[in-house]
């Protein structure tokens, strides 16, 4: 016989009540970064990876992933984004790309995890594109920058 769990309210996973909360434009910036081998990084740089255009699709990849935040982490609501730009910028001399985005929405709840997820789907797919030549590239340093908007204000790291 299989033993059950029982959670009442308190222990139960829920959705934070945002209806009350009032609707303000609302600002995120996140980034990370790939390294990786040389070699690797010249056929990003100079477009000649089999696949195609691996920052063009990254990209596109990167906004695809940020509109479906609430259908990858459980608890996060749903958002009308109203903007997503993804910078990649590539680094010769530390052999890395660097990814930042900016998310904004006007609404009851940040960005953060939507910036954030646009950032982890845009390396992901830089990965998932090169691993043939170079499983060895690393993606680091996920953070959140900066974000704005709604009650608790403004915060920069």
């Amino acid at each position: 016989m299989s033993k059950l769990t029982h959670f009442n309210e308190q222990g139960a996973a829920h959705m934070v009540n945002i209806g009350d909360k009032s609707i303000s434009h609302r600002i995120a910036i996140a980034c990370g970064s790939i390294s990786m081998q040389e070699d690797t990084l010249d056929l990003i740089k100079d477009g000649g990876h089999k696949k195609g255009d691996v920052l063009g699709i990254a990209r596109t990849a990167g906004i695809m992933g940020a509109k479906k935040t609430s259908e990858l982490i459980p608890l996060c609501h749903p958002l009308a984004l109203t903007h997503i730009n993804i910078d990649l910028n590539i680094d010769e001399t530390k052999s890395l790309i660097y990814c930042e985005c900016r998310a904004e929405t006007d609404g009851k709840t940040g960005v953060e995890m939507e910036a954030l997820t646009a950032v982890q789907i845009t390396l992901l797919t830089i990965y998932d594109m090169c691993k043939a030549v170079d499983r060895g590239m690393v993606m680091s340093g996920i953070q959140l920058l900066e974000k704005s908007g709604g009650k608790s204000g403004h915060w920069k790291r």
